[in-house]
């Protein structure tokens, strides 16, 4: 038996979870699964799977090969897909990492219209704000926002980013509108936790020039749409990517200011693994982001809007 049929019967077995389950997917018999595994584990000269009576568990090193061989044979198929000449038929599992509001407002409506598009594609998406490894979890790639890290990942820039200040109309009823950032000292913020200094906010004054003040910090947190919830509720000012303040904006319920300063300046990115070999499936889907998107993303229409009227 060759090493790729041992392969691909372990892949089965990982994700059917059960030796009969794999063996149906296959169309062997169960015997022959257990044979195969065997004959890999011996070849391997390690454990892969432990197995017991009700329930077997992926070894250290048959999580890591798993990760690895799930690859290769994505790989493998984009190739026999390319070679018929059947690339324009997208296929297989798109494995993607995003930050959890973003993702849940803005990406998962592009994910859905992507599916529609192709409708053999399959989607793994995991979001949180948490920094994943996308090589260790087997990811396809991942959607980052902010200042990128020196690494070996390759990134395409899918759209700015602009942030905002604002509050809800009673706070600035009670507070008055900060006509300067140094008014900011004295407004109760509402931060954003992830960030290496929550209560100094960063901006650019009308030259240009690089600049931050001190605000007091009345929320810390590290979702943004809970700070959101928290400005629209009175309790304090706060500074948000327009892609997570626009609806509240647009509604109404909060007020932009100051916005004659940038504030930060972020990208939103998609970072994926570099390989002699992209899948065309990963490809085709961060091409149909960048459109999607744009250079003008919707979530700053209200930005525009308070230009016009200027």
């Amino acid at each position: 038996m060759n090493e790729f049929s041992q392969i691909k019967t372990f892949i089965a077995l990982v994700e059917n979870h059960s030796l009969s389950k794999a063996a149906e997917k296959m169309d062997i018999a169960v015997s022959a699964v257990s044979r195969r595994l065997k004959e890999l584990e011996s070849n391997l000269g390690v454990q892969l799977i432990q197995r017991t009576t009700r329930k077997m568990h992926l070894t250290e090193a048959g999580e890591k090969f798993y990760l690895r061989c799930g690859h290769l044979l994505d790989e493998l198929e984009e190739a026999k897909q390319e070679a018929s000449n059947s690339a324009t038929t997208l296929s297989g599992t798109l494995k993607i990492a995003a930050p959890l509001s973003f993702g849940v407002a803005h990406l998962s409506p592009a994910i859905s219209a992507f599916m529609h598009l192709h409708p053999q594609i399959k989607i793994d998406l995991d979001m949180s704000d948490r920094r994943i490894d996308l090589v260790a979890e087997g990811l396809d790639l991942a959607i980052r926002i902010g200042t990128l890290e020196d690494s070996s990942l390759m990134a395409r820039k899918l759209a700015s980013v602009r942030h905002v200040v604002c509050a809800s109309p009673d706070f600035l009823n009670r507070y008055g509108t900060p006509k300067t950032p140094e008014d900011l000292a004295d407004m109760p913020a509402l931060c954003y936790g992830n960030l290496d200094q929550p209560d100094t906010w960063h901006y650019r004054d009308k030259k240009s020039l690089p600049a931050k003040v001190k605000v007091p910090l009345r929320m810390r947190a590290t979702n943004g749409d809970a700070l959101v919830e928290a400005a629209v509720a009175g309790l304090g000012v706060l500074c948000e990517p327009s892609f997570i303040v626009h609806g509240a904006v647009e509604r109404g319920v909060l007020i932009p200011v100051l916005t004659d300063y940038q504030w930060y300046a972020m990208n939103i990115y998609a970072v994926y693994p570099q390989t002699r070999h992209v899948p065309t499936r990963v490809r085709t889907f961060i091409d149909f982001l960048v459109s999607h998107f744009g250079d003008k993303p919707y979530w700053e229409r209200f930005l525009s809007k308070g230009n016009d009227e200027k």
